[in-house]
């Protein structure tokens, strides 16, 4: 069985590509066959995973924009064992004004992917920071939602925005999503503020809160710039240590 996770946040900078990224490379480590979906106009996943934006022929805006290319011919292996890509494109940012007239537009990217993915254990989405309609393909393509939230004040505001947004899809067009669990991301111990929204975000409703918490780190932010996850670029770094725990949780609510 595929685990469809999207990652999503409409706040930018909490670090939904990098949870993408280097869960991936976790999961990977794990023996697991993982495919990342780039939603995102500005393509940090697919540069972030050692592609050169440059030398992508096709791309997910080509899948969304009547059918232009499948699925199964945008995939892309990396340079990361057990890890491929469907990579995004700038273009993908004006496929997602066309969208808006497209039947079944919402579904576009579930009914896409729908055969193509039968050969990974996991799909990661990286959604865009916002809740347009590309987010909205990624949730209503995912059986589950891992949303990062950064432990600062701010950063905590929109959650229950977002939190809505589910469950409308939920109720619409996605029976079976479920917010698999909120990531806390950026976290420093030493700030009572970091602490403060940790509890905070621990009392909000009835969701997970995974136990793995992502602190800032200089490793952390090398690694897109070779273009690998932590677990392979530091692989005995806190930041591998996390995600590796987070693989771990994954996995272990996906058989709950």
């Amino acid at each position: 069985m595929t685990h469809v996770i999207a990652i999503a946040n409409q706040k930018g900078g909490v670090g939904k590509t990098t949870t993408a990224i280097n869960l991936a490379g976790a999961l990977a480590e794990e023996g697991l066959r993982v495919l990342l979906v780039d939603m995102d106009p500005q393509a940090n996943l697919t540069a972030g995973m050692g592609i050169n934006l440059n030398g992508v022929e096709l791309s997910m805006a080509d899948v969304l924009a009547d059918g232009k290319a499948s699925f199964e011919q945008v995939i892309l292996e990396t340079e990361t064992p057990g890890v491929d890509v469907a990579p995004a494109h700038i273009d993908l940012a004006s496929t997602e004004g066309e969208l808006f007239t497209a039947l079944g537009r919402e579904g576009i990217l579930r009914e896409a992917m729908r055969e193509a993915i039968t050969k990974y254990d996991f799909v990661l989405i990286d959604c865009p920071p916002n809740l347009g309609l590309l987010t909205v393909n990624g949730l209503v393509a995912a059986d589950s939602v891992i949303i990062p939230v950064q432990t600062q004040f701010y950063a905590m505001k929109g959650l229950n925005n977002l939190v809505k947004v589910i469950g409308a899809i939920r109720h619409k067009l996605n029976r079976n999503l479920r917010i698999l669990g909120l990531l806390p991301t950026f976290y420093d111990s030493r700030t009572n503020l970091a602490r403060d929204m940790l509890d905070e975000l621990r009392s909000i409703g009835d969701h997970h809160v995974f136990t793995t918490l992502v602190r800032s780190s200089v490793k952390l932010g090398e690694a897109p710039l070779v273009g690998r996850p932590i677990t392979t670029y530091a692989g005995a770094s806190e930041a591998a240590k996390a995600y590796r725990d987070l693989a771990r949780e994954v996995i272990d609510l996906g058989q709950a």
